[in-house]
């Protein structure tokens, strides 16, 4: 019997969906490594006046595609994992916090401990922090004793202009959705942690 292809679960908070966008960027990358994938947000727990006041926030909640929110089950089932949320603060966002402060029972467990992870992100500002807000999803993966993979630029050659070797990271201006240049870095990010998933899989 053949052995089967490597779990990737994509777990995201994404307010407007430009990280929602990075993440299945990301699957697809996975996808074409030969990975089976799971992206799956987080649950929204933003007061409903705080997300009235902002346009672009009240209709991706209203329409967002995703009928499925993630769970645990999600961690158990994966090989790999890609964190994503935008930044708040240099920061991962509350809700991408929360799901992840549940995980106490798998860690104790040791069932976390062999995920290989890696962490994207999106930011108004050029400095709005990116890279610390990858840092602060990478710490939980730390403590989960998971391995972490970085995008890093080696992968291909894109990424020397897409410029941020901790993850796949987008600079959202005026509200702009993520270009090429970020998806593709993404899909990179994604293709890289399917094939070192599958590598560690196999060597067990």
């Amino acid at each position: 019997m053949p052995d089967r292809a490597p779990r990737i679960a994509v777990i995201f908070y994404s307010a407007t969906g430009n990280v929602a966008a990075l993440a299945e960027a990301l699957a697809e990358g996975a996808r074409s490594a030969g990975a089976e994938t799971r992206v799956r947000p987080v649950a929204e727990r933003a007061p409903a006046e705080a997300i009235e006041a902002n346009r672009r926030w009240k209709a991706w909640v209203e329409d967002n595609p995703y009928d499925t929110v993630a769970s645990l089950d999600d961690l158990e089932w994966a090989d790999g994992l890609a964190l994503g949320s935008p930044t708040r603060f240099g920061n991962s966002a509350e809700q991408l916090k929360a799901f992840l402060d549940t995980t106490g029972g798998l860690w104790a467990q040791g069932k976390l401990a062999g995920l290989v992870g890696t962490s994207f992100t999106s930011a108004s500002t050029g400095h709005g922090g990116l890279e610390a807000t990858i840092l602060s999803m990478n710490n939980v993966l730390y403590h989960w004793g998971a391995l972490v993979m970085p995008l890093g630029y080696a992968a291909d050659p894109s990424l020397m202009s897409s410029g941020n070797p901790y993850g796949a990271s987008w600079v959202s201006r005026k509200s702009a959705a993520p270009d090429e240049e970020a998806l593709g870095a993404a899909r990179v990010q994604g293709t890289r942690l399917a094939q070192i998933a599958a590598a560690l899989k196999a060597a067990r």
